[in-house]
């Protein structure tokens, strides 16, 4: 199992910057890939940007070129540094991590709210 917390979230206006940090509670070379998804009110979960154990990233295409996955292995945290933010970005950001043994587990945090003005 694996305990995560994140931080970072805030309101913002448009066109500025917020970095969101999560912290996890066991080494983060025993995950096989953490990300960050994000809810808005009535709409479903989605993947903002994911981040394997070997190093390779995806993100999503309304975030590309704006947003960034990064980790720190020392502190066993993950970041998403988020530039250019749109309010379309508003949203709860939630942290995930997946650990595949025989089969996958997804752990999840608690989220953090992202809110940008126009």
């Amino acid at each position: 199992q694996v305990q995560l917390v994140e931080s970072g979230g805030g309101l913002v206006q448009a066109g500025n910057s917020l970095r969101l940090a999560c912290a996890a509670s066991r080494s983060i070379f025993s995950i096989n890939a953490m990300g960050w998804y994000r809810q808005a009110p009535g709409k479903q979960r989605e993947l903002v940007a994911r981040i394997t154990s070997g190093g390779s990233t995806n993100y999503a295409d309304s975030v590309r070129g704006r947003f960034t996955i990064s980790t720190d292995s020392a502190k066993n945290t993950v970041y998403l540094q988020m530039n250019s933010l749109k309010p379309e970005d508003t949203a709860l950001y939630y942290c995930n991590a997946e650990i595949i043994r025989v089969k996958r587990a997804d752990y999840w945090g608690q989220g953090t709210q992202v809110t940008v003005s126009s």
